[in-house]
């Protein structure tokens, strides 16, 4: 399990590499490396840049074991942005481990920065994407390959599969954005008007209401 893990990890910088060379959405970098410093108060397209730099500003071990997914999603997402390593301030890429229970679902989201590029590293899913003729684009992927969704379409992956399944995802963004559809809607602040609602989705208030009380955030 550990050799298949290295592997992908290994495929998954491949791949971002790749997207940066011929396809980053960041603004093109004018030094070599301007590692973030999150705690600048200084509001800038990216982040402000510390003076004091090492390694460790470039290093992330986040990605090497599966993410719990004990959640209401049976699935976990465990990001490696510009959040996570600092160094990857004006470089354009970013990476992200997702896992999956049996049954688990990445729900209908968009990156609104990035193009993503998955590489299954186990299991099996099923994948989509929407494009704005509100065309289906599926398929179903299984370990050592590869699924693109392009930049800003709604797009989900499933594991409909009896084991679990996980992949690294390569982003052409620093910091790519994730917005799930649901939350965006149901559980925005402050919220949408009931009204908006209802007639969009063609549904009841109480419907409404209880959706939103699923989605609220957790205090």
């Amino acid at each position: 399990m550990s050799t298949l893990s290295d592997y992908g990890l290994i495929i998954g910088v491949m791949i971002a590499i790749s997207l940066a060379s011929f396809a980053s959405a960041d603004p093109e970098l004018l030094q070599d490396v301007c590692v973030a410093d999150l705690s600048s108060g200084v509001k800038m397209n990216g982040f402000a840049c510390k003076s004091n730099i090492s390694a460790d500003d470039f290093f992330f071990a986040g990605l090497a074991k599966p993410g719990l997914t004990n959640n209401t999603f049976g699935a976990t997402v465990t990001p490696a942005s510009v959040q996570q390593i600092t160094g990857l301030n004006t470089l354009g890429v970013s990476m992200a481990r997702i896992d999956y229970a049996p049954g688990g679902l990445n729900p209908p989201h968009t990156h609104p920065r990035a193009t993503e590029i998955i590489f299954v590293l186990e299991g099996e899913l099923d994948v989509g994407f929407i494009t704005t003729e509100n065309k289906l684009f599926s398929k179903t992927i299984k370990k050592g390959e590869i699924f693109t969704f392009p930049r800003s379409l709604i797009h989900f992956q499933i594991n409909n599969g009896k084991v679990p399944a996980a992949v690294i995802a390569a982003f052409n963004s620093q910091l790519p954005g994730t917005q799930r559809v649901a939350n965006a809607v149901f559980a925005s602040s402050p919220t949408v008007e009931d009204v908006v609602l209802t007639k969009t989705f063609q549904v009841g208030t109480k419907q409404v209401e209880k959706i939103k009380s699923r989605l609220a955030p957790k205090k």
